[in-house]
């Protein structure tokens, strides 16, 4: 619609028509993004660090190409689980030594793969839609019942594992976010793959503390919920300095002649 002053307005989005494009931009990116991932998860076994360096500008490429689907408000939190999760990365794997991958390295292909999976989260979120409470449900039974099962009869003890799927299962009854209820879901498929195939591998103690953990440990979910609370409040300050925008002084009103 056409504005007193001139400008172009644009109306809103009807709410059926926004849900229809959201659930649409949901699927698309879950069937982009899920099968890319598991054949650049399997292509990773067969290549070099140059070869991880072209996996990394490929995933990057999908990343950038899905974001345009959502709203501003998704694509500002996705970059900044990217950044956050990056520096997690650093400080999980080559600083602390939790786990390994292949390489010893950090791969290319792994800060924009955060973003891909935050974005299935969401996606999954989306389409959950008025099922949302069995969305957080399954979640926290799947949680709770990985975390016992490591306490028990799992192959490997994981202790910290239990720790975190405790944190994941509070923060789910706390928030009721079904957003990080979808994220666990597609971490857990995700670092089950990861480690069945070798791209990394987490070690059985936890350095310095002591704690047994397992490959993967069940509570892993609970890192990218913090990853996530943190992007959200990044991008909720971003968003509001960005409507408050700079202060300007008031022009000094010329007299009438």
């Amino acid at each position: 619609m056409n504005h007193p002053s001139g400008r172009v307005e644009c109306e809103p989005m009807p709410r059926p028509m926004r849900r229809t494009y959201e659930r649409n931009a949901a699927l698309v990116t879950l069937a982009v993004a899920i099968p890319y991932t598991t054949a650049g998860l399997a292509a990773d076994r067969y290549v070099d660090a140059a070869g991880q360096l072209i996996l990394g500008l490929l995933t990057a490429v999908v990343l950038a190409g899905l974001l345009v689907l959502h709203p501003r408000a998704v694509r500002i939190q996705t970059l900044g689980v990217v950044a956050i999760a990056t520096l997690g990365e650093i400080i999980g794997s080559l600083v602390w030594g939790l786990y390994a991958y292949r390489l010893d390295n950090l791969p290319a292909f792994v800060p924009p793969g955060h973003g891909l999976v935050f974005l299935c989260g969401v996606s999954l979120a989306a389409l959950a839609n008025a099922r949302r409470g069995w969305l957080l449900v399954a979640a926290a039974v799947g949680a709770g019942a990985w975390g016992l099962a490591g306490l028990t009869v799992l192959p490997a003890r994981d202790a910290a594992g239990a720790i975190g799927c405790t944190f994941l299962i509070a923060v789910l009854i706390k928030t009721r976010r079904p957003v990080y209820a979808g994220v666990f879901l597609v971490v857990a498929a995700l670092e089950i793959y990861g480690t069945a195939i070798g791209t990394w591998t987490w070690e059985g103690v936890v350095p310095g503390l002591g704690l047994s953990q397992g490959n993967p440990p069940s509570g892993v979910a609970s890192g990218y919920v913090v990853f996530d609370i943190l992007a959200l409040t990044l991008a909720t300050r971003i968003s509001r300095l960005r409507v408050r925008g700079p202060r300007r002084t008031p022009r000094a009103s010329t007299p009438p002649i």
